[in-house]
């Protein structure tokens, strides 16, 4: 698999970052026909290794349903995010937490868990685009204000973006072009009959 760390002597991303996305929110609760709405995502991440993260973040979405329901909301999550190919130009990840929901104003808060999994491609090492896709969970079955059926209710978000990443990362390591590699071998050696 390609890697971004030719020529770096560690981690290749940064400990930080900032990450922010653009994408759809639609709900899974009591109405029928729900519809896709707008969700914006801005988060920080600390990385605590060079293969996990903790990560809090700030939704701002609607969700809505056909000629009954259309409402803004905002979600303030925590999560911890394992990267197990991070010194890999593609990287797949997934994530979990939980957070606080709340209608816009907030007129009501809410906690909530939520999980997700995505990807993500470096298009250098300050910079990656992500796809991610997430499923919430609430601890209410009162987000879409009708309270009916035995399970609680939920939403999907989906997002794609980009990550920023700064602080402390592996040192360039800068070899000149006409310098001789070594490369250890076992020769094979005939012998004569």
């Amino acid at each position: 698999m390609k890697t971004l760390n030719k020529g770096y002597n560690s981690e290749v991303r940064g400990t930080n970052a900032l990450s922010v996305a653009f994408g759809a929110a639609i709900a899974n609760a009591d109405y029928p026909e729900a519809l896709f709405e707008v969700n914006m995502h801005v988060a920080y991440k600390r990385f605590l290794g060079p293969y996990v993260n903790i990560n809090i973040g700030y939704n701002k979405y609607n969700l809505a349903f056909k000629d009954v329901f259309n409402e803004g909301f905002m979600s303030f999550d925590v999560n911890l995010e394992i990267i197990p190919f991070s010194k890999n130009i593609f990287s797949p990840f997934v994530y979990a937490g939980g957070g606080v929901n709340a209608s816009n104003y907030f007129v009501t808060t809410d906690t909530k868990t939520q999980g997700g999994a995505g990807f993500e491609v470096l298009i250098s090492p300050s910079v990656g685009v992500k796809l991610f896709a997430e499923y919430n969970m609430m601890f209410t079955d009162e987000l879409d204000g009708r309270i009916y059926g035995a399970s609680d209710d939920a939403f999907w978000r989906a997002a794609i973006g980009l990550n920023f990443y700064f602080g402390k990362r592996g040192k360039r390591r800068n070899v000149n072009k006409n310098e001789p590699t070594v490369i250890n071998s076992n020769p094979i050696i005939h012998s004569k009959n």
